[in-house]
């Protein structure tokens, strides 16, 4: 890489990690007197913020969460016209990452930690992803949700299928080559981050939507 290619790619990292960062759910919690990071999972994310707070505070959240991933992307093709593509999966990786590890979490509570990346990686697919992909994860995890309650089980339900569904179109040309890199790698983080998850499905142990923290 060029000086000027490493420059364009920090300038697009750095503020797209730091949006992802921004701690929505501990700081809408705040609002009502809850710290996130002390209730139910201790999870910086809406699910864990409906259990403590009610629905309409995790929709708030999961809407927020959702809206640093498109502003992440916005605001890296501004700043890289030229390849927006490229800016688009820097950005989107980044910001899911900030959720993830948010720098801001670990000023609160002294170590990096933060969400599991489901909202943000939704907004970033909202971007990316053609309609009838949006359309098909997005109806699979309500469905999911309303047979299931499991919020867990419907996220791993989105982007498996989504995923697939990318890497078919990336195969068949209908998609840039490069969001082949974002697939792979917010696939890894997601099973990475929802792995207790995992092991608490199987067991038989997760709980559903609806149970308070």
């Amino acid at each position: 890489m060029t000086p000027d290619s490493i420059f364009s790619a920090l300038a697009i990292i750095i503020p797209s990690y730091l949006l992802g960062s921004i701690p929505t759910a501990y700081l809408v919690a705040r609002l009502r007197g809850v710290n996130i990071f002390e209730v139910g999972s201790g999870n910086m994310g809406a699910t864990n913020v409906i259990r403590a707070l009610g629905l309409g505070w995790g929709l708030l959240v999961w809407l927020c969460d959702s809206l640093k991933g498109i502003l992440a992307i916005l605001l890296a093709t501004l700043l890289m016209p030229a390849d927006a593509t490229l800016a688009t999966v820097i950005a989107a990786t980044s910001a899911v990452i900030g959720h993830n590890w948010s720098v801001f979490a670990a000023l609160v509570t002294g170590t990096l930690r933060g969400g599991k990346g489901a909202a943000t990686w939704f907004g970033t697919m909202l971007v990316i992803a053609p309609l009838q992909v949006v359309v098909g994860m997005t109806v699979l995890g309500g469905f999911i949700i309303a047979a299931t309650r499991y919020v867990s089980l419907a996220v791993l339900g989105m982007f498996s299928l989504s995923g697939l569904w990318m890497l078919v179109l990336i195969s068949q040309s209908k998609l840039p080559y490069e969001y082949t890199i974002y697939t792979l790698l917010v696939t890894a983080m997601m099973l990475y981050r929802f792995r207790e998850n995992i092991q608490r499905l199987l067991a038989g142990t997760e709980r559903r939507l609806g149970e308070r923290a």
